[in-house]
C-alpha cells in the first residue's frame, strides 16, 4: 500500500490520470457495488467526503464500480460496523480512529487528551510514519486503511447547568464513545461516563438517560443536539482524526487497477474532506449560538486544571501504546510546531 504522504503528494497527477477517459478505458474494472457506512448525516463533512470518494470511484471506473452511501448509522454503530467490515458484509467505513483501539492498542495514541493544537499537527503526524505504523496494524485484523479524515475537536454539552469551571463537570452523566480512554478521562473529571453507540445518542439526551455528550461543533449542529441540549462549553479536549477503512475481504478481491483507483480517490477525498470540515467548524459554532445554545469559553486557568486532572490518564495510555511510538509521535508534533 502506498504511504499516505505519497498519496497526498501525488494527488493531482494520479487522480487526473485515473479519471481521464482513456486511462479508465485501458484499466481493468469489474462491475461492483460497495456499501460505505458511517455515523453522521450525509450533509456532514464526513458524508460530503464519502460522496466525493463515491463520485471519483464511479467516474474513474467508467461507471462500473458504484459506492452506495449508508449515512446516519443506518447499518449500525461503529462497533457493529467494524464487525461487518471484518466479515465482508460492509465494504467501507470512516470512523473515529481511536475506536480501532479495540483491534490495536496503539490507536489510543490519537485520543490522548490535548495532544494536538490544530488539525495541521494531526495531518503532519498521521500522513507520516506514525500514521503508516497505525494503519499497518489493521490488515491482520481484517481491515485496510486508506487515510485519515477530520472530525475536529470535541466539545462538551449538557442540559443541567453551564460548565464555566473544571469542577462543573463533576456529577454530570456524559455519553462517551465506546472506548476505554474516554471513560477514564471523564471519570478523572468527576463525571459519570456512559458509553453508547452514536445512533442511540439523540434519544438518550432527549429522555434524560444522559445529561450530556461531547462532539465537534458541526456534529452537534447537524445532529440537532441543540434541540435537546442547552449548554455548550468550548473544551477542545480531544481532536478526532477519522480512519477511512476498507474490508480486507473485499480489498483482496480487487485487482491492481481497482486498488490504485481506490487509493487515488481516497487521497483526493481526504484533502477535500479535511478542508471543508475545518472551514465549517467556526460556522457551526456561530450557528449553535444563533439557535439559542448558551456557550461558555473556558478561561485558560480552567483548561489548565482539566489538563492537569487528566494527566494520569495520559500517562496510563502512553504506557499501553509504548514509549517508542509515543516518543516518535511527540517528536513529529514538535517538529511541526517548530516549522510554523
Amino acid at each position: 500500500m502506498k504511504t499516505f504522504k505519497g498519496l497526498l503528494a501525488g494527488l493531482v497527477v494520479p487522480g487526473l490520470m485515473l479519471l481521464a477517459g482513456g486511462a479508465a478505458a485501458a484499466a481493468e474494472y469489474k462491475d461492483r457495488s460497495v456499501k460505505f457506512a458511517f455515523q453522521n448525516v450525509k450533509e456532514h463533512p464526513q458524508g460530503q467526503g464519502a460522496q466525493r470518494f463515491s463520485d471519483l470511484v464511479e467516474k474513474g471506473s467508467g461507471g462500473k464500480i458504484k459506492v452506495k452511501l449508508f449515512p446516519g448509522g443506518t447499518l449500525g454503530g461503529d462497533v457493529q460496523t467494524i464487525s461487518a467490515l471484518q466479515g465482508g458484509i460492509v465494504e467501507m467505513s470512516v470512523m473515529n480512529a481511536g475506536i480501532l483501539v479495540s483491534l490495536a492498542k496503539e490507536f489510543a495514541l490519537v485520543d490522548l487528551p490535548f495532544l494536538f493544537n490544530n488539525g495541521g499537527e494531526a495531518d503532519a503526524l498521521l500522513d507520516g510514519p506514525v500514521g503508516e505504523k497505525l494503519m499497518g496494524k489493521l490488515p491482520e485484523k481484517g481491515l485496510v486503511g486508506l487515510g485519515f479524515w477530520d472530525l475536529g475537536f470535541r466539545n462538551l454539552t449538557n442540559n443541567r447547568h453551564p460548565v464555566a469551571t473544571a469542577k462543573d463537570i463533576a456529577g454530570l452523566k456524559i455519553r462517551v464513545i465506546q472506548t476505554p480512554i474516554y471513560i477514564d478521562v471523564f471519570k478523572a473529571l468527576g463525571a459519570n461516563p456512559v458509553p453508547l453507540p452514536f445512533p442511540e445518542l439523540f434519544t438518550a439526551l432527549e429522555t434524560g438517560t444522559v445529561d450530556g455528550q461531547e462532539n465537534p461543533f458541526k456534529t452537534i449542529e447537524l445532529t440537532k443536539f441543540n434541540e435537546v441540549q442547552k449548554y455548550l462549553t468550548v473544551t477542545r479536549h480531544i481532536y478526532n482524526p477519522q480512519s477511512l477503512i476498507v474490508s480486507k475481504k473485499f480489498w483482496d478481491t480487487l485487482n491492481a487497477d481497482e486498488k490504485s483507483l481506490f487509493q487515488s480517490a481516497a487521497a483526493e477525498a481526504t484533502a477535500f474532506q479535511r478542508k471543508i470540515s475545518r472551514e465549517q467548524d467556526a460556522e457551526a459554532l456561530a450557528s449553535l449560538k444563533a439557535k439559542g445554545m448558551t456557550v461558555n469559553e473556558l478561561p485558560p486557568e480552567e483548561l489548565a486544571k482539566i489538563r492537569e486532572t487528566v494527566k494520569p490518564v495520559v500517562e496510563k495510555y502512553k504506557a499501553d501504546i509504548g514509549d517508542a511510538l509515543v516518543g516518535e509521535a511527540f517528536a513529529a508534533i514538535e517538529k511541526k510546531r517548530a516549522s510554523n
